[in-house]
């Protein structure tokens, strides 16, 4: 069984917690669905957000998922001019026995702007 690495985006409509959960709820469910994986296959999981995110904690979505004993951290994404807004990002570190190009790597929405070159 290797270590892998899964990225992910969503962009939100705006900054309020439920809203946050539920976004960041749909990419994680996503994520473990596109690549067959179950919360027991989960290492640990970074999040970043955008400075413009302040409503709550996008891991906070993840333990509401029943994500209860995987490490998580969230971290603020650099404030760039002309970055894309209200954008959560995911890096999961994975157990998997994929080949590293068999990762789906899922940026929702408008997000899949961000990795034209990988976004499924």
């Amino acid at each position: 069984m290797a270590v892998r690495a899964v990225r992910g985006a969503v962009q939100l409509d705006r900054d309020e917690a439920g809203h946050m959960d539920e976004q960041v709820g749909t990419l994680l469910t996503a994520i473990l669905e596109r690549n067959g994986l179950t919360a027991e296959d989960l290492i640990s999981i970074w999040f970043t957000a955008t400075p413009d995110l302040h409503s709550d904690f996008p891991a906070a979505a993840a333990r509401k998922l029943g994500i209860v004993d995987v490490p998580l951290i969230c971290a603020q994404e650099l404030d760039i001019d002309g970055a894309m807004p209200r954008v959560v990002r995911v890096l999961a570190h994975i157990e998997s026995d994929r080949a590293r190009a068999d990762i789906n790597h899922v940026y929702l929405g408008t997000a899949a702007a961000l990795r034209k070159d990988i976004a499924q």
